[in-house]
């Protein structure tokens, strides 16, 4: 009788058989525990093109390190500020990211479906102010060519005699850090608005 027969032999090669069996079914439960723990993992991750709804004022909010939208956000809005949005964002997704807009918002003035650029502003208006263009309401410019200073976005004041990009983009920061403008002669507390320039411009604004 060959050797591999014997009654022996069997007996001792079922206990390898067996302790086979166990680490295999061992390392499966290893791997089975590996992948549900990753997937939980992946299911509380929050992922990094998420715009969060509470962020403070100025802070940059959005997926940052990645391709999108900046986007400049003040007015009647929770918290007005800077934001990194989906590239196909809409202004009702920049209001959003905002923390929605506060209950003085004219919101007849600006068109929630309209579709974002890249460096843009939005100013929701207050009830009863006109909105500027890039909030979606009308324009700046009345009828007679005169500019409304409180609308008045960066390419309405560079038509304005001598008023040029930089100085244009000065009137928009005083106007962003201090509020309306009530006279036109507020304008002279703009960083290289004198007299002389004040009244080559004062019969083409309004307030």
């Amino acid at each position: 009788m060959p050797a591999s027969d014997s009654p022996g032999q069997d007996a001792a090669a079922r206990p390898r058989l067996k302790l086979g069996i166990g680490a295999a079914v061992t390392l499966g439960l290893i791997v089975l525990s590996a992948a549900v723990g990753w997937g939980i993992l992946r299911g509380q991750a929050t992922p990094m093109d998420s715009v969060a709804l509470d962020a403070p004022a100025t802070e940059v909010t959005g997926p940052q390190g990645a391709e999108g939208l900046y986007v400049h956000v003040l007015g009647e809005v929770a918290h007005p500020g800077l934001y990194i949005l989906e590239p196909d964002a809409r202004l009702v997704d920049a209001l959003a990211a905002a923390g929605g807009t506060l209950d003085t918002a004219d919101l007849r003035a600006v068109n929630l479906a309209r579709a974002l650029s890249d460096g843009e502003q939005i100013i929701v208006p207050v009830q009863g102010e006109a909105s500027s263009p890039e909030g979606g309401g009308p324009s700046a410019v009345g009828p007679d060519g005169v500019i409304d200073l409180n609308a008045a976005t960066q390419e309405d004041l560079e038509t304005l005699p001598r008023i040029g990009p930089a100085l244009a983009q000065r009137i928009l920061e005083w106007r962003e850090e201090n509020g309306r403008f009530r006279s036109v002669d507020d304008l002279m507390a703009v960083p290289g608005i004198g007299e002389k320039l004040l009244a080559g411009v004062r019969e083409k604004v309004r307030v």
